[in-house]
């Protein structure tokens, strides 16, 4: 492990406050917000990362490993300050996410999991934001950018490549970097939580459509005090 000797001390004490979140016996458990904690220290989860956690945990560093490359919210290479990613999937795709998408690659220059040349953007496909309501979204380090175009999208990218301050749509009203969100993602509170609004008028039209027309929702149905229909109590041989 070749973190600094300072470093290695203030990510163990970080992840023995991570451990102590959760019951006596279980500190695998542990191990999704480490992740998420070393990886706000290089931008992914690094060797040392994966050493480190297997360490505090009696883990193997296979274990850790395999844990870390099947959830895609753990980077595996140096990630940019920024994770831009677009929603290409069914409703954001079809309303011009995978247009969006396609522009921002041939203006940054990079693909799917790719990172520009000044360290600034990484580019993904996200497969669902769920954020239908507001598609076409990008979301930058989670947060959400709602209703985009390809112009406001190239406008976006340009803002964080040039320092410009962007706001999401909802949410907090600063941009985090990646790995400021990161440790917030480990579970250290980063104040911003009740910043913004989280849902709109599309989120909630349904419940106001209900609401109008006194709608409610059907009741459960007891198993054992329903009734079969005579024609399936026969079928099932139940005369």
């Amino acid at each position: 492990m070749t973190y600094a000797p300072e470093t290695k001390a203030r990510l163990e004490a970080d992840a023995r406050e991570i451990i102590a979140r959760y019951p006596e016996g279980h500190a695998r458990s542990a191990l999704l917000p480490m992740l998420h904690l070393v990886q706000s220290e290089e931008g992914y989860v690094s060797p040392d990362g994966i050493a480190l956690c297997a360490d505090v945990l009696g883990m193997s560093q296979p274990q850790i490993s395999a844990v870390a490359t099947f959830y895609t919210q753990y980077k595996r290479h140096p990630n940019g300050e920024y994770n831009v990613g677009v929603c290409t999937n069914a409703l954001c795709g079809v309303l011009g996410g995978e247009q969006i998408f396609d522009e921002l690659s041939k203006t940054l220059a990079v693909g799917h999991d790719e990172t520009t040349a000044d360290g600034k953007i990484t580019l993904e496909r996200i497969e669902c934001n769920a954020a239908c309501d507001f598609a076409p979204v990008i979301m930058v380090n989670w947060e959400f950018f709602d209703n985009q175009t390809p112009e406001s999208a190239q406008a976006l990218v340009s803002d964080l490549q040039d320092g410009t301050p962007v706001h999401p749509t909802r949410g907090p009203n600063v941009m985090r970097t990646f790995k400021e969100n990161e440790r917030t993602l480990a579970g250290f509170r980063d104040g911003l939580a009740n910043q913004g609004p989280s849902g709109g008028k599309p989120t909630f039209q349904g419940l106001d459509v209900a609401a109008a027309n006194d709608w409610q929702e059907p009741q459960p149905v007891d198993p054992f005090d329903y009734v079969w229909p005579a024609d399936t109590a026969e079928a099932k041989g139940d005369k």
